[in-house]
């Protein structure tokens, strides 16, 4: 008998995941960056394949029926409330993104914001045109991505005028991601674009992931691995999967219809187009052996079952529980197709960043990622 998952083996079962309560709509995995610890492995070299407005139209109709407000009402924004745009780079699309942004509004989705990384504010006036003519569209909010990661690709200034504006347009609706590395570049004097280990040289060794809100997922466990110790599999035991997997909040949706949990790339629990059936049925685990192992083993049991397909615990070790995890699913997606492993792609661009060494070294940490009132904005 193996851990393959067959009917003989095991009795056929199902998990049904909650309704879910806010949503990120995934346009692209294309960006205009590759930022070193991507959970998401975005990055230019990605195809565009954005999402079609047939898809756009079925996905928010869906979650029209679902997504709850922000606390502090459906005019503002929380980071694990509403609906927000993402990707990728939602702005290298404008298009559709204005398209989005007006029909969510028509169906009465709340609490809509945009994520980005500023590299498209080239001028005062290009910025302020499109956040302007997104808030006419219904949009009630952005969030502004700062740390010293995107500080490699985007020019600082760029950073600085979508703040600016920012708050000029969306007022109390801005959330700065993280609002620290704002100041702390500020005061650098910051410029341009900064590389990471001149930021280290710059701030004398900083201990990076006590500042940053890290998660050692997707490429920062292929770009980062090298500055972090490592552990065997055994040490990872204990941390449940579960929770991610089954939780109501701040799940994906992408623009290759997978539904993603929580901040799983590379994972799918089906086509979101289904998501009445899996949330009334469940997920038919026996068909899908890979989220049977997770949800119902953790990941000593996806160990175990990829063992049956040849893998080979890292001599290395490993720096976090999803480090594991993503390179027995790197693994199983040479061996096999697996309908839950998707989008196939997002596995071929995370190799593309294996093995890179650096020359600086980061300190671990746990980290959650914390909703933010109103009011979370810079201010000089």
């Amino acid at each position: 008998m193996n851990r393959r998952g067959n009917q003989r083996e095991r009795p056929r079962r199902r998990a049904r995941i909650p309704r879910p309560i806010s949503a990120g709509l995934l346009l692209s995995y294309k960006c205009s960056a590759a930022c070193r610890h991507c959970m998401y492995a975005c990055s230019p070299q990605w195809d565009g394949d954005w999402l079609t407005k047939e898809d756009l139209e079925t996905v928010l109709s869906l979650l029209a029926r679902r997504i709850q407000p922000s606390p502090w009402g459906d005019q503002t924004i929380s980071l694990n409330h509403g609906l927000h745009f993402t990707g990728g780079e939602p702005f290298l699309n404008f298009e559709l993104l204005l398209e989005a942004v007006g029909m969510a509004e028509g169906m009465g989705i709340p609490s809509t914001f945009v994520e980005t990384n500023c590299s498209w504010c080239s001028s005062d006036e290009r910025t302020r045109e499109r956040l302007q003519t997104l808030k006419a569209a219904g949009l009630k909010g952005i969030l502004i991505s700062v740390n010293p990661f995107y500080a490699e690709y985007v020019p600082f200034e760029r950073t600085e005028r979508c703040i600016r504006i920012s708050q000029e347009v969306f007022g109390v609706n801005v959330v700065v991601y993280q609002a620290a590395y704002y100041h702390r570049f500020r005061r650098m004097d910051l410029t341009g674009r900064l590389p990471l280990e001149e930021y280290m040289k710059r701030t004398q060794g900083e201990r990076l992931a006590e500042q940053v809100e890290l998660f050692l997922m997707g490429r920062a466990a292929r770009k980062l691995r090298e500055f972090y110790p490592r552990y065997p599999a055994q040490r990872f035991f204990p941390e449940p999967c579960r929770p991610s997997f089954l939780r109501n909040w701040h799940n994906h949706f992408d623009n290759y219809r997978n539904l993603m949990p929580g901040y799983c790339g590379g994972i799918s629990l089906g086509d979101w187009r289904d998501l009445d059936a899996i949330e009334d049925e469940g997920i038919d685990l026996d068909a899908h052996p890979v989220l049977r192992f997770l949800i119902s083993e953790d990941i000593e049991g996806l160990l175990g079952f990829a063992t049956d397909f040849g893998y080979q615990e890292s001599e290395e070790g490993y720096v976090s529980k999803c480090d594991l995890c993503l390179d027995i699913r790197s693994h199983l997606v040479s061996r096999g197709d697996f309908e839950e492993l998707r989008p196939r792609e997002f596995y071929a661009q995370l190799e593309e960043g294996r093995g890179e060494r650096g020359d600086l070294r980061l300190e671990t940490g746990d980290w959650r990622l914390e909703i933010e009132a109103p009011g979370s904005v810079v201010s000089d």
